[in-house]
Parts: structure tokens; sequence; C-alpha cells
């Protein structure tokens, strides 16, 4: 994925607070609560939550995410997946990950692992390269790109969660771009 999709576009259970180390609060998750030991991890839903779309995230969309990141993902979502003994719907709202190993940090690396719209991906390969835009639940949309050149971000104007504690003071841009430079020369001059 281009760089910021995960920044921008993608949410995951719960988010940072980059002012207190490696504090989580809850973002598309309302409520998280652990075993005595961390030996499993339940999150609900908050039922605001949806994608750009309109369309809520659910539960499937969470065990599709964890699922398919943890099988054809980025070897930091897989080595996490390999932990994970059993992940079950729990209620309307409610997931609950077990854990096969103690680690401590694990409810909160779960908790940061991005959340896709299951949708997304019916009828084609996860694993397939493509320029399909993904619909994802955060402030902003992908609003035009070209390949190894620029991709433009787009605010949301109804983003589910702008009034979160979580969200306030950020995404304050209408529109973010990344440009890429692939040779010395043109970073530099971009720096310039």
């Amino acid at each position: 994925a281009p760089w910021g999709v995960r920044a921008h576009v993608v949410e995951s259970l719960m988010g940072r607070n980059w002012d207190e180390p490696f504090s989580l609060y809850g973002l598309l998750a309302e409520t998280i609560e652990t075993g005595p030991n961390r030996e499993w991890v339940e999150f609900k839903l908050r039922k605001e939550a949806e994608f750009s779309d309109g369309s809520p995230v659910t539960v499937e969309d969470v065990i599709w995410s964890f699922s398919t990141l943890g099988t054809n993902g980025h070897p930091r979502y897989v080595n996490s997946w390999k932990k994970i003994k059993t992940v079950k719907k729990t209620g309307p709202l409610k997931v609950k990950f077990e854990f096969n190993t103690v680690d401590l940090e694990l409810p909160l690396i779960i908790g940061l692992r991005p959340v896709l719209k299951k949708n997304d991906w019916e009828g084609r390969e996860f694993s397939d390269s493509s320029l399909d835009i993904i619909t994802g639940s955060g402030p902003y949309v992908i609003s035009k790109f070209e390949p190894n050149r620029f991709i433009t971000f787009k605010k949301n104007p109804s983003y589910w969660g702008h009034e979160l504690g979580l969200s306030r003071g950020k995404h304050n841009f209408e529109t973010i771009k990344y440009e890429y430079f692939a040779d010395g020369s043109g970073v530099f001059e971009a720096f310039k």
C-alpha cells in the first residue's frame, strides 16, 4: 500500500495517544476488556463506526481482516496471528481473541492492526496487486493518485469519529498530498 493509506484511510480497533508512551485508547472499539493475565482480549465495536461509504464496521470485517492479514500479510501481522488460538464473535458488536502464548503486549498489538472492509475484496484475491481504491473508516479518502508520482487524500466530511477525544486537534487539512521522487536529485530539489 502507498505511504499514508494506513495513517489516513484505514483505522484500527485502538489508537495511539502520541503524548503517552504506548498508551492506547478505543478508536473503532468502544470498550476493551482483557483477562486477568492478558490471556485474551475482547473488543466491543462502536455502533457509530462506519466506512467512508456509510456502511458499518462489523465484527465480520474485523475477523476477516485479522485472518487475511495474518495469513497473507506482512510478517508483523503473520507473527501476531500465530499467537492467536481462537477468534470469535461474542456478540453483535463484540469480538474476542484468545492467545496460545504468554505475551502481555499482544492485546495492545492486536488493537493496532488495521481493519479493512471485507466486501472490498469480494471476487478477487487479497494477494493480487491492483490499483483499486479501498474503502476505509478513517478521516480521509483517497482522492487522486498516479502510480510512482503522487497520492492525494481528501478529508471525509462525514467521518464518523470527528467528535472522539482521540480525534481532537487532528485531521485539520482538507487535502494531503504525498509526492514520490525516485532519484536523489529529485529528492534534493523537492527538499529545497
